[in-house]
């Protein structure tokens, strides 16, 4: 047996006027966009899967220190 509680809730007239639009674009009832819009938001957040490392490579030493800007733009301006 499925319960549905009636409640009041005052809305910003331009939110219900695209609430209005979205539902009838969508082709539902106001009240069933809104519990959608709750349940996405009050549904339990997954924590984030940690990112496996990124790849090194052995090429050699560096070239030129990345954080030093002078010493780039002089091999940038040598090639």
């Amino acid at each position: 047996m499925v319960f549905h509680m009636k409640t009041t809730l005052n809305i910003d007239d331009g939110i219900m006027r695209r609430l209005k639009r979205e539902a009838a674009r969508k082709g539902c009832t106001m009240s069933e966009l809104v519990e959608t819009a709750l349940r996405a938001l009050l549904r339990p957040k997954r924590s984030p899967t940690p990112l496996p490392p990124l790849p090194t490579f052995k090429c050699g030493h560096e070239l030129v220190d990345v954080a030093n800007r002078e010493a780039l733009y002089e091999i940038i301006e040598d090639r």
